[in-house]
């Protein structure tokens, strides 16, 4: 097993485990309607810490989205010849 097989692989589970969390992320977040993130917010959704939890949302979707970007880059440059 060389190393650019080991790097591969583990860019291969990065890249799914930041797509992954990317779809949970961009889920809770509360929208027009609410979304996914009033389910566990309560019915109001008018909590005290509630903006400050939506800007650390906001903060960890951007950082998954830019990793998933970098890892997606990344397989194009390992997976060619």
């Amino acid at each position: 097993m060389t190393v650019r097989t080991v790097v591969l692989y583990i860019t291969v589970v990065l890249n799914v485990v930041s797509m992954l969390s990317l779809i949970v992320g961009v889920l809770l977040h509360s929208g027009q309607g609410g979304g996914l993130s009033d389910m566990f917010g309560g019915a109001s959704g008018a909590g005290l810490g509630s903006a400050a939890a939506e800007k650390n949302l906001n903060r960890i979707t951007t950082v998954f989205a830019t990793v998933w970007l970098f890892t997606v880059v990344a397989l194009a440059f390992l997976l060619t010849n």
